[in-house]
């Protein structure tokens, strides 16, 4: 279904009986993508004494099932600035708008002594000079993995700082990456590229040029057969009066522009 539509000062044709999800299924199985040293999340019917919450175990008419999970170890979500500040800031709040032009590079993460690390100058190259409102990162080597990896205590690859404040500086408002962070999973609390995407310089006072509605979505998979390139990015959320929210990130291919 091919659907044309004026976007800002742009006329984009995108065929939304093609979308591209970029989320990662949250299950309770140990094919579950786990970060920061969770268990499984646990999903399991309601019991009230006998009666179970389950239509397959014969006490109830409806599947009814308790759901418990961490937003931001247990796949794919978006968190706003409320992740790092003393205040409390909702991502239901912040992210207003859910369509985006976005451009997905993949990067594959340089070696800084112990640690594998994205840089500014990867990025700035992969970009060649565009600015995008979103940005999706995939790094390389791409594998399957990814959907379904326990990334506690394995160091996974992060931005650098200046990476972050080179993106906020071109004016991206959504940063999308395949990792369970943007910053090292060891890292004293620093939080150095939320910090620069974000510019946040006080955690307990904000100052003014924060960047409330900013957003970063973290634990995505981009599919190998998905190009380099531009894209139409709807960006979906939970309605979760919280930091972040599980996300599903649809990119649609644009097929042309004006």
């Amino acid at each position: 279904m091919k659907t044309t539509i004026q976007y800002q000062n742009e006329t984009i044709t995108v065929n939304l009986s093609k979308p591209i999800d970029l989320s990662i299924p949250l299950t309770n199985t140990d094919q579950n993508p786990i970060a920061w040293y969770l268990e499984k999340p646990f999903i399991e019917p309601v019991r009230f004494g006998d009666w179970i919450g389950k239509v397959s175990e014969g006490s109830s008419s409806t599947n009814f099932n308790n759901i418990y999970f961490n937003p931001h170890g247990h796949g794919t979500h978006t968190e706003c600035l409320g992740h790092i500040t003393k205040e409390f800031y909702s991502i239901n709040q912040s992210l207003k708008h859910f369509f985006f032009l976005a451009e997905v590079i993949s990067v594959s993460p340089e070696v800084h002594e112990d640690d594998l690390v994205i840089t500014k100058s990867q990025i700035e190259k992969a970009l060649s000079g565009k600015t995008p409102e979103a940005i999706v990162i995939r790094t390389l080597p791409n594998r399957n993995d990814k959907t379904s990896k326990n990334y506690s205590n394995t160091n996974p690859p992060y931005l650098e700082d200046s990476a972050a404040t080179f993106l906020r500086e071109l004016g991206v408002q959504h940063l999308l990456v395949d990792l369970p962070s943007v910053d090292k999973e060891h890292d004293e609390g620093k939080l150095l590229a939320h910090k620069a995407f974000w510019n946040v310089t006080d955690v307990a006072n904000l100052n003014p040029d924060a960047r409330s509605s900013a957003t970063i979505t973290e634990l995505i998979f981009v599919p190998n057969h998905v190009s380099d390139g531009s894209y139409l990015l709807n960006l979906q959320i939970a309605a979760f009066e919280n930091d972040a929210s599980p996300s599903k990130p649809i990119l649609y291919t644009i097929l042309n522009s004006d």
